[in-house]
């Protein structure tokens, strides 16, 4: 005999609906559809049915919002499918994950970019790599894909970012693409896309874009010529300001920003007169020990008087907050005020790398070892141990005595580079 169905009316649903305390139960109307009622006065649709000889309860929901047609209607869509093999409760919360996966997709990839900056900025060595990350897609990813779903992003929209800039700026669009490689890994990780990353350079865009040292020779940071260089510093000793000192500190012991704008006071030994840059401020994470020159004492000498307190952890080169370095960007900001717009502060490295090359004897070695760089050649690496620091005294006094002695005949007087 067949089991009689909808054995509710919607006379009988609309009395437990405005009843203000229900007899609790369950009102069957057939065909596994119930209307359960708690203790608690809750009205509540479900349905039982049987899955692998196990009774599985669905809810449908509750009674105000579902009338008894309604309820019935979720209840025969349930049994269609599991007529069909398909387990209905299962088959709910899949496409409950669907929807919440499409609502993550919809994020846009700005957003990502900048939940990706936040979450990894922490590790970062310093506030010029944070800066450089946002100006970098802000100047050239986001006016493309900037406002689109992070899943849109494709390899046609990949090109139209990065082609304007393949061939002209090489080293930015290169770092550009890395950046957004990154940014649409992260996304993939948390859901936000699937499928292939088209910021992919091996295997990918490689087949697409010409690869970038074909095109065009890395971009170098913009330099002073050397010759330049005596009378560059005498118009820096005339500005009295910290930013002015550290960037003449900078300048005579080859450091960069990072490595000058942190120094600490206790990383000074003025006796031995050495400067130890811990591991933690260095590009190779390596501890770096540098040789102080007669001029780069004199400058320390001059920064005892700015020294806060007698705190010997204190920043050589303080910031205007207690406590605080100069700012990352105070160096630069410096030679725009010198209205030096065409360098940058690490093309001072540059500077004394060419004249290192071209004014001295001193093996490549130990100038690179000078400008800390990590010695790439494995085999020189395991053989050359030390750290040639007496040599690197030597060189550095000869760098810092040329810095500072202007060329006979000449004034004190910055010629314009775009004059030369």
């Amino acid at each position: 005999m067949a089991r009689a169905i909808e054995r509710l009316t919607a006379l009988k649903i609309e009395r437990v609906k405005n009843a203000k305390s229900p007899e609790p139960g369950m009102y069957a109307d057939g065909g596994g559809l119930y209307l359960r009622v708690t203790t608690e006065g809750a009205r509540n649709w479900v349905l039982r049915y049987m899955l692998n000889r196990k009774p599985r309860w669905m809810g449908l929901g509750p009674l105000a919002l579902y009338s008894l047609a309604e309820a019935r209607a979720r209840a025969l869509d349930a049994r269609r499918k599991r007529h069909e093999g398909i387990d209905p409760i299962e088959a709910r919360r899949a496409e409950r994950a669907r929807q919440r996966l499409d609502a993550a997709k919809a994020i846009k990839f700005k957003q990502c970019a900048e939940n990706y900056i936040a979450s990894h900025s922490a590790g970062w060595r310093n506030e010029k790599h944070r800066y450089q990350w946002k100006a970098t897609l802000k100047d050239y990813a986001y006016p493309v894909i900037g406002d689109l779903p992070v899943q849109a992003v494709d390899t046609t929209l990949m090109l139209k970012v990065l082609e304007p800039i393949w061939t002209t700026k090489a080293e930015t669009a290169g770092r550009v693409r890395q950046r957004i490689e990154s940014v649409l890994d992260w996304a993939k990780v948390r859901g936000y896309r699937d499928g292939e990353n088209p910021a992919r350079w091996r295997g990918h865009l490689d087949k697409l874009l010409p690869a970038r040292s074909r095109v065009r020779q890395v971009e170098h940071l913009a330099a002073l010529p050397y010759a330049k260089i005596p009378d560059f510093l005498a118009n820096l000793r005339a500005r009295d300001a910290i930013a002015a000192r550290a960037l003449e500190f900078l300048i005579l012991t080859a450091g960069r920003t990072g490595e000058v704008i942190g120094a600490r006071w206790n990383e000074i030994d003025l006796r031995d007169k050495l400067w130890t840059v811990p591991a933690s401020r260095m590009k190779a994470q390596r501890e770096h020990r540098v040789p102080l020159s007669t001029q780069a004492l004199a400058i320390l000498d001059e920064m005892q008087t700015a020294r806060q307190g007698d705190a010997t952890d204190g920043y050589v080169f303080p910031g205007p907050k207690l406590g605080t370095p100069l700012s990352n960007m105070a160096l630069l900001m410096l030679l725009r005020r010198m209205e030096l717009n065409e360098l940058t502060v690490h093309g001072f490295r540059s500077t004394f790398r060419d004249w290192a090359a071209e004014r001295t004897s001193y093996p490549n070695h130990v100038v690179e070892m000078a400008l800390a760089h990590t010695v790439s050649n494995k085999v020189e690496a395991a053989y050359r141990r030390g750290d040639l620091f007496e040599k690197r005294r030597r060189l550095m006094q000869q760098w810092a005595t040329f810095c500072t002695t202007a060329p006979a005949g000449e004034t004190q007087k910055i010629v314009s580079l775009r004059a030369s």
